[in-house]
């Protein structure tokens, strides 16, 4: 594959990432008893949904940012995969140690041990130490950041200010609140809605600019903030999803987010999921099918595809 390593001032750059959470952390989301899924499903994002994404970048020449839980490494077969995909040309990130959506809530020990631990994780496993960061669940805080800090993080790439996937995510809490059941998810300030829509440094608060941490928000359209991301896209199809990036056109950098499962489906042993996690009732030929369309409409419109970590540094702000 090739990996683009240069990257010119004029030229419209867009990174594709990946967030590797393993279905234990949606059986989570949705208040459900991960002890009651079938073993054939615990491992699917990376026997099947990580092979899948690796095909595609393979088949589209364009590299990918993969988001790791550190946790996951314990499992051998894992940093086999992992190992291989970063001596294909993609770029490993740290997902924190073990993919606490309350993190931002965590002291600020807790947190610099949840960062510094994947970092430890990946580099033993892998030999890469990541230089880039995503929180679970898109949730940050001012002390989040500063442990980046500590730890020497190039990058966060976490923010998310889109209203339609906050209110989708309240509700969907507040739903199972009133079934007499807890989401392991949370929801952060809504003030983070206001935060740039494209790259900037944070300031205190984060959803602020100032001299902090580089941060690479998750997409949003212009003016109607519309989420341009995984699960928006999987659920609108090839045609809407080519539709939704061309009103992006002109962007200097996209930012696209994806998951595992978004190459994933009931078929992978996770029909008990779907009927909570509605992407899982797509095929995965249609995803892909919309994946390509997308690429291709942001590829007509000229945009080069990097690494997160090379569009940090030709971003630095």
């Amino acid at each position: 594959m090739t990996v683009c390593r240069w990257v010119s001032t004029t030229m419209r750059i867009c990174a594709i990432s990946v967030d590797l959470d393993e279905i234990q952390h949606y059986y989570g989301i949705h208040a459900l008893d991960k002890v009651a899924a079938p073993p054939e499903a615990l491992h699917a994002v990376y026997e099947r949904g990580l092979a899948r994404f690796v095909d595609f970048a393979r088949g589209e020449q364009i590299p990918l940012t993969l988001f790791v839980v550190g946790a996951d490494l314990a499992r051998p077969e894992n940093a086999l995969t992992l190992s291989r995909a970063a001596r294909a040309g993609h770029e490993l990130g740290n997902h924190t140690f073990d993919h606490h959506y309350a993190l931002s809530r965590l002291s600020e020990s807790e947190v610099l041990a949840q960062i510094a631990r994947c970092n430890d994780a990946l580099e033993a496993a892998t030999g890469v130490r990541p230089t880039g960061f995503r929180a679970p669940g898109y949730l940050m805080s001012d002390r989040v950041y500063a442990a980046l800090g500590q730890c020497s993080m190039s990058y966060s790439s976490s923010v998310f200010p889109c209203p339609y996937y906050y209110a989708a995510k309240l509700a969907k809490i507040s739903s199972l609140r009133l079934q007499g059941r807890t989401s392991q998810s949370i929801v952060d300030s809504p003030r983070v809605l206001g935060a740039p829509r494209g790259p900037y440094r944070v300031g205190q608060p984060y959803w602020q600019r100032g001299n902090g941490v580089l941060e690479l928000p998750i997409q949003v359209t212009p003016t109607l903030r519309l989420p341009f991301f995984g699960t928006s896209l999987t659920l609108l199809g090839p045609r809407f999803g080519r539709r939704l990036a061309q009103g992006l056109e002109g962007v200097p950098f996209i930012n696209l987010e994806l998951h595992g499962v978004d190459l994933l489906d009931e078929h992978d042993h996770l029909g008990e999921l779907a009927p909570h996690q509605f992407d899982l009732r797509i095929s995965v030929e249609r995803k892909w099918a919309t994946l390509t369309a997308v690429v291709g409409e942001l590829r007509r419109q000229g945009y080069a595809f990097v690494r997160l970590d090379e569009a940090a540094r030709h971003l630095g702000i």
